[in-house]
Formats: structure tokens, sequence, C-alpha cells
């Protein structure tokens, strides 16, 4: 990829967190997602593809952009987040081009998770 070609694209999310090491287990937990210390304020994450970062600070403001991520069978991974520690703040709807739902992670983050199967 060209660098100029990097200009106005996502590169990089970045949540604050009451703690670090708890973020870090939940999107372990629930997406398989690995970590990288910088110290006691500050973890980078990955899921593979993109990066970002948890910052421990307070307070801790949930919102800002809505992060969503893809999923083949969204009953399993709904089921993977209660298990890990989410909470379920929209139930499963349809949208054009699929379905979705929305959790909220242990710091009352929203994100969402979508699927264009049919499950």
């Amino acid at each position: 990829m060209n660098p100029q070609d990097k200009n106005g694209k996502l590169d990089y999310i970045e949540f604050t967190v009451s703690d670090i090491a708890r973020s870090c287990k939940f999107y372990a937990s629930a997406f398989g997602w690995s970590f990288k210390d910088y110290g006691p304020h500050y973890c980078e994450f990955t899921d593979g593809r993109f990066t970002g970062g948890f910052a421990q600070g307070e307070p801790v403001s949930p919102g800002g952009a809505l992060v969503i991520l893809y999923a083949d069978n969204l009953a399993h991974m709904q089921a993977r987040i209660e298990r890990a520690g989410g909470r379920i703040i929209k139930p499963v709807f349809a949208f054009p081009g699929g379905r979705r739902f929305h959790f909220a992670d242990p710091d009352g983050h929203e994100l969402a998770v979508w699927s264009d199967q049919q499950d």
C-alpha cells in the first residue's frame, strides 16, 4: 500500500478503561484478541488484523464511535460475549444488508456485532 493511501483511513481505536486486566480478559475471552503491555497504564490490542489500545484512566466515558465487529453466527458470538461478561443492550435486529446486536463491555463501551448470515 502506498503511504499516501493511509491518509484518512481508520488506523487505531483507543478505549479509556478503569481496569486494563479486566478489559484484556474480556476481549481475549470473547474474541481471541492478543495484547502487548506498555506498563501499568497502557496496553495495545490486536485482533490479528487491526490494532488499538486500552488506556487506564478516569473518568471512563463510554461512547464515541461505534465499533462494529463481524460474526458468521450472531447467536454463537452473543453467547461468547455474555460468557465473557458483556451485556446485550440492543437485541438482534435486521437492517439493510444483514442483522446485528449491540453490547456493552465491562466498562460500558457500546460495540456492535453484525452478520450477513441468517443464523
